[in-house]
């Protein structure tokens, strides 16, 4: 399994994936909103999405899993 974590500090904008979704390294899970700029999470590894942590709207802080993998 591997977690998705936010890498900075901001607001949920939009989940791009849903549970059952299979991915690639580099796909985009998230997209964070930071100081009025969009920035997106990728995926470090493939998998399939297993949980999603997170709901759109919500603050997270760098670190924060947002996403699981299996």
């Amino acid at each position: 399994m591997a977690d998705v974590e936010a890498h900075i500090t901001g607001t949920i904008w939009r989940i791009e994936v849903e549970v059952g979704d299979t991915i690639d390294e580099g796909d985009t899970v998230v997209i964070l909103e930071s100081m009025k700029m969009e920035m997106p999470v990728e995926a470090e590894d493939p998998g399939t999405v297993k949980e999603i942590r997170c709901t759109e709207g919500q603050a997270v802080s760098e670190g924060d899993t947002l996403v699981v993998l299996e």
